[in-house]
């Protein structure tokens, strides 16, 4: 029960960040400044919260001996299994049990937060491309407010509400409901508010009501990631009441807040904003933000040079602003041109160190891009559909609506940067580096309209795991094998949760994609129901298991890295090519839905590999995916679409077609 539980996220997700602080940014309670007023403080339930269990030892080797099983032939799975007994007997018996012990010292958070957050922040790709995702806000269904200056606005006033509702304790609290009539009511909450922190969970739990980890909320706005030599550093100041706007790559910064926490009038921001869109200046000769796109060694050597050269203060406003507002000068055509725009852009206008870019393009399409050290997919998930409720539903403008007259040339600051020949030349590299990877990354979309989750789940199969099938499918039909494939399941039904993997390659995908691509006309159409229903059952137990903390990929890491830390020589089972193969995902996929997203889009998570940003809606599945330069993207979804034809006919009992 508690294993539904299920939250996805995007494929690289972590973070950590001391719970939101709990104080009103100014007197009384205004509504218009809030987005709600729960009854249930934010934070009621997080010191409560249950910790991520470490999996059992033999469980872990279990369960990672039956992923590689479809990756491996006879005699290398023999091989790995007896690396695995060898390192389940000895070394790994002992790395297990001093993280055992060391997980015991330190109850105040779970034993991979550290080890994943030190993944992120000495990773030395640049964020862009390799960690960065986004995801696509639908049009406001009031046509006439998709306008890029009303949309703006509104995004911004609804985002600095959902700030405001937070930092003073009035944002619901993250809850997972499955007997909503009972724990999602009015009665309930006044009842569970009352019971100490130290027990809500428990309270909650009574009810099949489970809160969720929202210590990463913290780290949404005035956050950014700072580049250092080795590691980075997450620097967040929530003094700051100003907001970042960049446009044709210029950088403006204006008050969103005034001194006493309240949120400037939406006529003003309104007014800035349109001053800035009407700024005719030609776009600078060498735009900074394309340093955020560079190795992160390279950026943390000149970002000193921008520090000792006399920006130390312009880069602290940047650094410490709200969120970044990025207002595009062009129309988006379709999904491919969205996603692009999106995901990279031209390098000129975004700040990808950004805690998170809010984009709003010509026409009003919006998106929020963002960087992942500092958070999953869950928090920036229920911000996002929050600012889409409230923008939509409550907007702070209309069409109708006047800017104030008000001087917005001294409200308005323009930003601008001292640059040395030294970083000018930096960030002529930086540029040629960014137009050079972005050429070879393409994008591909496609909606199968003949059905989705209400067939799929009256044939009794989970739709998840029906369109991972698919993705088995699609690839053995392209290139003939199956691959590392992961999928990112949320752990934060756990204090300081980050994400698990489940690994949908399995023996069942593999033996029943062999049969419809390779056999099809050997299995009759109540064969291939069988084996699709084996796929299901099996895909909904390593579900279960990821969102309980009970995969094999996190343990196994946190192992690995003790061994690093602790100067001991890498256990052998670390350095099988099998290990290092079903770490090397081809196949890296995540699904997000949400009635406020549109699409989503990662890169591929290696350079040979295929991102995969999925939705199972009603009655259509949608599929938007990218790839480098060694893999075809149209061909891979065209044998998508094939597999889920199959797939849909065969669940119809017809005969599939070769």
């Amino acid at each position: 029960m508690v294993a539904r539980l299920l939250l996805r996220s995007w494929s690289r997700g972590l973070a950590v960040g001391p719970g939101a602080p709990c104080r009103l940014l100014s007197t009384g309670f205004e509504p218009s400044q809030y987005l709600q007023r729960s009854i249930v403080p934010t934070m009621h339930y997080q010191d409560s919260l249950p910790r991520l269990p470490i999996p059992k030892l033999e469980d872990t080797i279990r369960r990672y001996l039956s992923a590689q099983k479809p990756l491996l032939d006879d005699s290398q799975f023999r091989k790995t299994e007896q690396l695995c007994k060898s390192f389940e007997t000895g070394i790994g018996k002992e790395l297990h049990e001093q993280l055992v012990a060391q997980d015991k010292q330190n109850k105040h958070t779970s034993y991979i937060s550290g080890p994943w957050f030190d993944m992120y922040l000495t990773a030395r790709d640049p964020v862009v491309l390799n960690f960065n995702p986004f995801m696509s806000f639908n049009p406001d269904p009031k046509s006439e407010y998709n306008d890029q200056l009303i949309r703006a606005t509104n995004m911004t006033i609804s985002a600095i509400r959902f700030l405001k509702t937070l930092r003073a304790d009035l944002l619901e609290p993250e809850v997972f409901h499955l007997n909503p009539a009972k724990s999602d009511t009015n009665t309930f909450k006044r009842f569970i508010r009352f019971v100490p922190s130290f027990l809500s969970w428990y309270g909650a739990y009574l009810v099949n009501a489970y809160p969720l980890d929202m210590s990463q909320y913290y780290r949404l706005f005035n956050s950014t990631r700072l580049p250092r030599p080795h590691r980075d550093e997450l620097f967040t100041d929530d003094k700051a009441r100003h907001l970042l706007v960049l446009r044709k790559g210029h950088f403006y910064i204006f008050d969103v807040l005034d001194q006493d926490g309240n949120i400037v009038s939406a006529s003003e921001i309104q007014a800035h904003l349109k001053y800035i869109l009407s700024d005719n200046s030609p776009a600078p000769e060498f735009p900074l933000s394309y340093l955020t796109s560079e190795n992160r060694d390279i950026w943390a050597e000149l970002r000193q040079k921008l520090v000792s050269g006399g920006n130390k203060e312009t880069l602290r406003k940047v650094d410490s602003a709200v969120f970044c507002l990025c207002l595009d000068d062009f129309p988006i055509k379709d999904f491919v041109h969205l996603s692009h725009s999106m995901l990279h852009g031209d390098g000129t206008n975004r700040w990808f160190d950004k805690s998170f870019n809010l984009i709003i393009a010509k026409d009003g399409t919006a998106a929020v891009h963002f960087e992942h050290a500092w958070g999953d997919g869950v928090a920036v998930l229920r911000f996002f559909n929050e600012v889409f409720k409230d923008s939509t539903q409550a907007p702070a403008i209309t069409p109708q609506s006047q800017p104030a007259s008000t001087d917005s040339s001294v409200a308005v600051q323009k930003l601008n940067f001292k640059l040395s020949d030294a970083l000018k030349t930096g960030i002529s590299i930086a540029k040629e580096k960014f137009d050079a990877t972005v050429k070879t990354l393409t994008i591909d979309y496609i909606q199968f309209q003949r059905g989705g989750r209400e067939f799929l789940k009256k044939q009794k199969l989970s739709p998840d795991s029906m369109a991972q099938l698919a993705f088995q499918m699609a690839f053995l039909r392209q290139y003939g094998q199956t691959v590392a494939t992961y999928e990112s399941c949320s752990t934060a039904a756990f204090k300081h949760g980050r994400t698990e993997t489940i690994r949908p390659a399995s023996i069942f995908t593999k033996r029943c994609s062999e049969a419809f691509v390779r056999e099809p006309s050997k299995h009759s159409a109540g064969e291939l129901q069988q084996m699709m229903a084996k796929c299901s059952t099996y895909h909904n137990q390593l579900t279960r298991e990821a969102a309980m903390g009970q995969g094999f990929d996190r343990h196994l890491f946190a192992l690995r890295y003790l061994a690093a830390a602790k100067g001991i020589s890498m256990p052998e089972l670390f350095l099988d090519p099998a290990y290092r193969q079903i770490n090397h995902n081809i196949l890296s996929t995540s699904t997000l839905s949400s009635p406020a997203v549109s699409i989503g889009c990662f890169a591929p998570v290696v350079s040979d590999g295929l991102g995969i940003a999925y939705s199972v809606q009603d009655n259509w599945i949608g599929c938007n995916v990218s790839t480098y330069q060694s893999r075809n993207a149209r061909e891979f979804l065209q044998c998508v679409e094939k597999a889920l034809e199959d797939m849909f006919d065969a669940l119809e009992g017809k005969t599939i077609k070769s």
